[in-house]
């Protein structure tokens, strides 16, 4: 059986980092149930820090670097996608939303995606209905239900009142919504055109000269 492929994309700014953290366990989760069902994975995890001169760049020339490039592959050439990101100002970051801006606006269609966020209160979790959720549906993919929010206060607690799961409950549900979805995509293994030009591409200039 070929392998699945995996991507985990991570927002965080610092190092360390909850959201890489968060991004970490998700990810974790995910092959441990995809191994448990006999299907093999490939995991790759994707820091945007160490990218943000090559999405500015690409924003403002319409031109990815290597680098870039090669993260966007992997995106969108994924089974599974777990998109991490701080939560900001009530909403994504500014560089997670960059990075999804310079992937063309079909190409993580049909993509199952498992979203979550981290942030000082769990105020912000609104926003992963609100800001990351619409986000994904726009690009086509397949968000799935279960959203993973961890607030500063979730860390190193095994327990949460008032009915509300706990942090490693939240992640054990999504991972195993996503590995479900993954077990089942054949994304990673269709044949692509390699002579396609990007739906985005313009004559006149990357994202048509906006």
């Amino acid at each position: 059986m070929t392998a699945r492929k995996l991507v985990a994309v991570s927002a965080g700014l610092s190092q360390p980092s909850s959201t890489r953290l968060l991004a970490d366990r998700l990810a974790e989760a995910t092959v441990a149930d995809l191994r448990a069902r006999g299907v093999e994975v490939e995991l790759e995890t994707i820091e945007l820090r160490d990218l943000a001169h090559d999405i500015t760049n690409n924003l403002v020339t319409g031109f990815a670097s290597t680098t870039l490039q090669k993260a966007i592959d992997a995106v969108t050439g994924a089974d599974g996608l777990i998109a991490v990101t701080p939560i900001f100002s009530a909403s994504y970051s500014g560089l997670f939303k960059s990075f999804f801006d310079v992937i063309d606006n079909t190409a993580l269609t049909g993509l199952p995606v498992a979203i979550a966020a981290t942030g000082g209160t769990p105020r912000h979790s609104l926003a992963l209905d609100h800001a990351l959720r619409p986000l994904f549906s726009y690009l086509r993919a397949t968000v799935l239900p279960t959203a993973v929010f961890a607030a500063a206060e979730d860390w190193g607690s095994g327990t949460a009142g008032d009915g509300f799961a706990t942090l490693p409950d939240r992640i054990h549900r999504s991972a195993g919504e996503l590995a479900t979805a993954v077990a089942a995509s054949t994304r990673s293994t269709e044949v692509k055109d390699p002579f396609a030009l990007d739906s985005s591409f313009s004559p006149v200039g990357g994202f048509g000269a906006q």
